[in-house]
């Protein structure tokens, strides 16, 4: 890094510590929640194409947008009408599969926030060319930029996900709480991991299993007694106890998780078979749970995959958002079922959006793109931040029709951990580059 970032980076370190740990005062003892809040991002991983998702429909906007993507605009007559409580002068629509976000949208339970994506502090076309605005790292790289939006390290040394340093600077509300607070139901990731926190991975119907503890004409319990035994025994090695001690910690949880969910509602009847709609499923039992985890926060981890549509857009995206429109109305759905509607947000986050210009069968690595917020606490039926100009060459194209964001995820990221119960001293814990912008609550909740 250069001189400027490191004197910026070593200014942030006084209150994010090398790692992004949360200061002492910030883990001082504090009250347990007595409320129930939850977040569940929804990953698009491969960087999804966010203005086929959202497009201008009215006449000028759109023939600007048409101009732009040729062979991959949409139909301007098949748009689905969109029509914003708080109107910008132009008309928008939804994806023409994407009947059921049309529908979340109209009855104010879904937000759009425009034009997102990793910054450092607000960047523009002149100041980009000038070179004199500082960016994050390898933008455009999948890795990278999925990296950035999961940790929002910028070019800081930061190791933690901001779900992570949620759970980390909850922990003392959170400490009764009998399951992890970040629960994933798609793997490893690098957006819940915590310094002082750890996540609890589920499968597609709860907790995997240890199959040789299973029952197995008796043998699996005779198993299980015996495992328990070793693992209680204690260990000289330290790295043996520290392995032994994950070793209880998950057949505990998957004991707990397991025999909750014997429970929950099924939902068959809402979601479909795809792996979203099943992820999001098994979420929503989980929910549906909570009280027997003794649960007041929770964060889930879910992704969809495939938006990385170098190839064969127009063949693969619309039933990629076709999955995700069904998938998010079903959960909304089941949490009006079980009457968690104004205690659950779900939100979308991606690697980046994509280039405005076609390869000739797809799209490359872009920047900007725009995002979903779902949910009874959601100031819905509006779209937040400032919509680009879909133009090649254009004031909002960094080079080659990637949008440059006129929004932060550190914005994006502080208007959830807000709500969710952060205090307004700890979100520099969160989000490291919230005070390089003017707003910090985009308003959206």
């Amino acid at each position: 890094m250069n001189r400027r970032q490191f004197v910026k980076w070593l200014s942030s370190t006084t209150c994010l510590g090398l790692v992004g740990l949360p200061t002492r005062n910030s883990l001082a003892q504090q009250t347990p929640f007595t409320d129930y809040k939850c977040l569940v991002s929804i990953f698009m991983e491969g960087g999804n194409d966010a203005f086929n998702l959202v497009t201008p429909s009215s006449n000028a906007e759109y023939n600007v947008y048409a101009n732009a993507r040729q062979s991959l605009a949409l139909s301007q007559a098949d748009l689905l009408p969109i029509f914003p409580d708080n109107p910008d002068g132009a008309d928008y629509g939804i994806h023409p599969l994407a009947n059921g976000l049309q529908n979340l949208f109209d009855s104010s339970n879904l937000a759009i926030i425009a034009n997102t994506g990793p910054l450092i502090e607000p960047v523009t076309l002149s100041a980009l060319s000038e070179g004199s605005v500082e960016i994050p790292d390898q933008l455009f790289s999948h890795n990278d930029q999925r990296d950035q939006w999961q940790s929002l390290s910028g070019n800081l040394p930061l190791s933690s996900g901001w779900a992570g340093r949620i759970a980390d600077v909850l922990l003392s509300e959170t400490a009764e709480q009998k399951l992890a607070l970040n629960v994933s139901a798609s793997g490893g990731n690098l957006f819940q991991a915590g310094n002082q926190t750890r996540t609890f991975s589920v499968g597609l119907n709860g907790a995997g299993k240890y199959d040789a503890l299973e029952n197995k004409a008796n043998l699996g319990k005779q198993r299980r007694d015996a495992w328990d035994k070793y693992l209680a025994a204690g260990f000289d090695n330290m790295h043996a106890r520290a392995l032994a001690e994950v070793h209880q910690r998950s057949l505990a949880s998957k004991d707990l998780i397991n025999n909750a969910l014997s429970l929950a509602p099924s939902f068959n009847s809402l979601f479909s078979s795809s792996r979203l709609g099943r992820r999001l499923r098994v979420v929503a039992r989980l929910i549906a749970v909570k009280d027997e985890f003794e649960m007041h926060r929770q964060i889930f981890n879910v992704k969809q995959e495939g938006f990385d549509t170098h190839d064969n857009q127009n063949r693969d995206q619309p039933g990629l958002i076709e999955d995700l429109s069904h998938s998010m109305e079903a959960f909304n759905e089941a949490m009006i079922q079980i009457g968690m509607e104004d205690h659950v947000v779900a939100f979308t986050q991606s690697d980046f959006g994509r280039s405005l210009s076609s390869n000739g069968d797809g799209t490359d690595h872009g920047w900007g793109g725009h995002h979903l917020v779902m949910g009874g606490p959601v100031h819905g039926r509006n779209i937040y931040g400032t919509m680009p100009i879909l133009e090649i060459g254009g004031p909002d194209d960094a080079r080659g029709g990637r949008m440059i964001p006129t929004l932060s995820v550190d914005q994006y990221a502080a208007t959830l951990a807000r709500w969710f119960g952060v205090k307004e001293a700890d979100l520099v814990h969160i989000a490291p580059h919230l005070a390089n912008f003017q707003e910090s609550n985009i308003g959206f909740l």
